[in-house]
């Protein structure tokens, strides 16, 4: 009897410890054993083990949405630039190469021919090349600007309360972020907008900005990689803000390298109009000049011919 009930008890705390084999960190891991081990398909055959004590690095992350991307699985997941260095990821989500502890390898390619090189958020920062493309090092982003919209609320918002908010928001939704790390927010309640800047010292490799701006994305924008489905919504006074859209800037310890050859259509149109304006004007300048200057010998020819 004694052997049946010790049966039962082993069984049972099986059961509980699979039941309790989870990620909060990432909602599409896989968890079994005891102890627990956690691990997500970053390709065929491939998986990524995770440490679910923290925020799973941007590179494993973009890597397992590429891939379920590929498999047609579920991927749903004032403002201005804070500084003349800053930039945002108008590239989007690419198959990273990441370093064993998560951090993106500083070229990147996509599986392609053309390559370029990545801040530590894996974010562009030089044109595109080719495979002989040289990328000495991984940049560190050391101030990421939250450029926050939030949905129409009831009454006024207390911006004197929002810092503070926002900053405790952020500490309990992103796995203790420092607090302190968030350094100054600016409100325009017309436009709904909440601009909020988190910096770290240069030189600082402890602590991972990109990290918690991505999740933050995928809170505002799409679904939360939390297994809690909860979403980033500070609580302001009595006032929760729910937001519905988020623009991040990125400054990196050192300026990006872009050069005119990979300017956007709109600038380089923009830049022929005014060209073209110029040369026009020219000419017109050139013909009217020169018009003037036959009136002029015509008008001294005519006074001639009396003498």
């Amino acid at each position: 009897m004694k052997m049946w009930i010790a049966l039962v008890l082993a069984a049972f705390a099986v059961g509980a410890s699979a039941q309790g084999c989870s990620c909060n960190t990432m909602k599409w891991a896989t968890c079994d054993g005891n102890p627990c081990e956690c691990y997500v398909m970053i390709g065929d055959q491939m998986k990524q083990t995770l440490d679910c004590s923290s925020l799973i690095p941007k590179c494993f992350l973009m890597k397992a949405e590429m891939y379920r991307a590929k498999k047609g699985l579920d991927t749903r997941t004032i403002g201005g630039k804070p500084d003349e260095t800053a930039f945002v990821d108008n590239d989007g989500i690419y198959d990273p190469e990441c370093e064993n502890d998560g951090k993106f390898k500083a070229k990147q390619c996509n599986n392609t021919e053309e390559c370029w090189c990545v801040n530590s958020a894996g974010v562009r920062r030089t044109d595109k090349g080719d495979k002989n493309l040289k990328c000495e090092k991984l940049v560190e982003t050391y101030w990421v600007r939250l450029q926050l919209t939030h949905k129409p609320v009831t009454g006024s918002v207390d911006a004197n309360k929002l810092k503070v908010a926002i900053a405790d928001a952020i500490h309990k939704r992103y796995d203790n972020f420092n607090k302190d790390m968030v350094k100054e927010i600016e409100y325009d309640p017309d436009a709904r907008m909440i601009v909020v800047d988190v910096m770290k010292p240069k030189g600082e490799r402890k602590s991972d900005l990109t990290n918690m701006a991505y999740y933050m994305e995928k809170d505002v924008k799409v679904l939360p990689l939390f297994k809690n489905q909860e979403k980033f919504e500070p609580l302001v006074g009595t006032q929760r803000m729910e937001m519905e859209n988020i623009l991040v800037y990125y400054v990196d310890e050192e300026a990006p390298t872009f050069t005119m050859k990979h300017l956007t259509g709109g600038i380089i149109a923009v830049i022929v109009v005014v060209v073209l304006a110029v040369v026009a004007g020219l000419l017109l300048l050139f013909f009217f000049k020169r018009r003037q200057s036959q009136k002029y010998n015509k008008a001294q020819q005519r006074e001639m011919e009396p003498m």
